[in-house]
């Protein structure tokens, strides 16, 4: 079925109405919570194929927050939804004014290869919370999570309410073209760009999640082996590639040296010890890539690269801001560590860079960590910790400028896929007759 029929269908399926019921929406999500649950197995065998992915891993960042996001979405969607009665102004008496939250209709949901269940399924929770039909395209680099997501969905659903188009970059960019109501991307700048263009031939709202060259500040007042050991996570969780990982780290020349052999010990620990498994790079292109990289830079630690296997070990390296590597994304398992004394010169050069997805900052100055959530626009920052902002679903998610618009997680998921439609009622039985031309 070409791309034009499929949304045709989908478009069939919102005009019947089925989506609008509260309790079809909420019987929606538990069976997809319970198909998630039932296909585990299915799911970590995908990822493991595609990212060489540990099965903690798979099911610590891939389906458990889903599930976490789909109970979320059951216990407050009635209250989302519910008819919003507001103020009206006297003159309009006798008026009501009410806000009703109503579906946009059929949405597209285009997600990456670096965590292919979590940012396909998390969105479209969103999308079914709201009351909205969906069409589902995964990453053609994930090819063996993009096959198990179809079998999931198709077996889970109606085709015309959710569906999976498995296709390579050229179908993909047929179906942005097609009028949706709504578009929810995750993925690259430079891929953002061409989708935000082709959506604006049909004035297609959009949420872009996009990348972003994340800054890891770490100050001199801090807890040495606590701040090195959970910024080695967040940079080497999934091999680095993740749009949250910290792309370069900035340390207090002060603390630099005992802070990078406290690093390179727990990678050791961690990693060369083989206490915890790694993922692998996506595929050839990228691992070229990063390893053309690591040619420019100097190399304190790891730097192993087996083209064979598409591994390469976690890597530190000293690099300057004007190194070229500090300005785009890396997507990788390597953390170029920057040395200042000042952290005003470090905001100011923050301030000239485009608006980074997350900015991480350590320290236990309070007065330093207030300072930089006033200086540093990002869309998102995390003190003393990095990439776990992500887990709240209390809280927002997305980018700023560069880094992306429009948001999602909890609540945030809803408004996403929701449109909020004003309505005023009015009655006959009294008329100001004051607001007529004398």
């Amino acid at each position: 079925m070409n791309n034009y029929h499929i949304v045709s269908r989908s478009r069939s399926f919102f005009e019947s109405g089925q989506t609008r019921c509260l309790c079809f929406r909420l019987n929606s999500l538990q069976k997809l919570k319970s198909a998630l649950t039932e296909n585990k197995q299915l799911l970590l065998a995908a990822l493991h194929a595609d990212l060489n992915k540990s099965k903690h891993e798979t099911w610590e960042s891939e389906i458990e927050i889903c599930l976490k996001e789909i109970d979320f979405h059951c216990n407050y969607l009635t209250c989302w939804a519910a008819e919003k009665r507001v103020k009206t102004p006297v003159v309009f008496f006798p008026t009501a004014s009410m806000i009703i939250a109503e579906p946009k209709g059929v949405v597209l949901i285009m997600s990456p290869w670096n965590f292919p269940i979590a940012l396909t399924i998390m969105p479209l929770v969103g999308a079914i919370s709201a009351g909205n039909c969906a069409i589902l395209k995964p990453s053609e680099f994930s090819p063996a999570t993009s096959e198990a997501l179809a079998k999931l969905i198709s077996s889970t659903f109606d085709p015309g309410y959710i569906s999976v188009v498995q296709a390579d970059a050229s179908r993909a960019q047929d179906l942005v073209t097609l009028p949706f109501d709504h578009i929810f991307f995750t993925g690259s700048t430079r891929v953002g760009k061409l989708v935000m263009s082709a959506a604006a031939q049909n004035l297609t709202p959009l949420t872009l999640e996009l990348g972003g060259c994340n800054p890891c500040i770490v100050d001199k007042e801090i807890d040495i082996e606590i701040a090195a050991r959970r910024i080695v996570w967040a940079k080497f969780y999934n091999a680095g590639q993740s749009c949250l990982a910290p792309n370069y780290l900035l340390v207090d020349q002060q603390i630099e040296e005992p802070f990078i052999h406290e690093m390179k010990a727990i990678m050791k620990e961690w990693y060369q010890d083989a206490k915890y498994p790694f993922a692998r790079i996506v595929n050839q292109f990228h691992f070229e890539r990063l390893d053309k990289l690591l040619e420019t830079q100097t190399i304190v630690a790891g730097g192993d690269a087996q083209k064979i296997s598409l591994l390469i070990e976690p890597t530190l390296t000293k690099t300057t801001f004007v190194d070229p590597i500090v300005h785009e994304e890396i997507f990788g398992p390597v953390l170029p560590i920057i040395s200042y004394n000042k952290i005003d010169m470090i905001l100011e050069k923050l301030k000239t860079m485009p608006k980074p997805l997350a900015c991480y900052f350590f320290s236990k100055s309070k007065r330093l960590q207030n300072h930089i959530i006033n200086n540093v626009c990002a869309g998102s920052i995390c003190i003393n910790d990095a990439i776990v902002q992500y887990a709240n679903l209390h809280l927002p998610f997305g980018g700023v400028g560069a880094s992306g618009f429009g948001s999602y997680h909890g609540k945030k998921s809803f408004e996403s896929f929701t449109h909020y439609k004003s309505v005023m009622r009015r009655s006959f039985w009294f008329d100001w007759q004051w607001r007529y031309q004398q």
